[in-house]
């Protein structure tokens, strides 16, 4: 199993940095693979919203149990969540932010506060975009990326892993 891991990890970063220098100039390898992976994974997002808005729940409202219901929207939003979180979290993990010094565990923890955060401000603004301006589903999560991808980034690369400094000063006791 790790040696499946190393290969598709192998694979996923020669395809992204054979892409590299064309971006050389104007943004870090880091920013320039967080970038890749991330608008990929939001590529993923957007098609499979689309897709299980239009054809799984056929644009009706979703009966759940206890009575409760959802628009088909925030139905497709939940289930392509499901898919593209632990990808994303594969993704940051291993190509993006791999030097990071905290545990997996405090790593998953974060990411999981950090794609809440994402998750809830998605929700606010497919709301927004859709009831209050009346926008398409499709248009307004394609809309409500620029935010949510700002956000995310700085706080993958901030909070979840976060990396310690080279120049940092080791702190004695005095």
């Amino acid at each position: 199993m790790r040696q499946l891991h190393h290969q598709i990890r192998g694979f996923i970063l020669k395809i992204i940095d054979a892409f590299y220098p064309l971006f050389k100039k104007i943004m870090p390898l880091q920013t320039f693979r967080y970038a890749v992976c991330g608008g990929g994974n939001t590529v993923l997002s957007i098609a499979l919203l689309s897709i299980a808005h239009n054809f799984i729940f056929n644009n009706e409202i979703v009966q759940l149990p206890f009575g409760l219901a959802m628009t088909s929207y925030i139905a497709a939003y939940v289930l392509q969540f499901c898919i593209t979180f632990p990808l994303g979290f594969y993704l940051s993990l291993y190509v993006v932010f791999p030097e990071s010094h905290l545990r997996r565990r405090i790593q998953l923890f974060r990411y999981l506060l950090v794609v809440a955060g994402s998750f809830m401000l998605n929700y606010v603004l497919l709301k927004f975009f859709i009831e209050n301006l009346g926008w398409y589903p499709t248009p307004a999560m394609a809309a409500n990326c620029v935010v949510v991808i700002t956000f995310s980034y700085v706080s993958q690369r901030y909070f979840s892993f976060r990396t310690k400094k080279q120049s940092e000063p080791v702190k004695t006791e005095a």
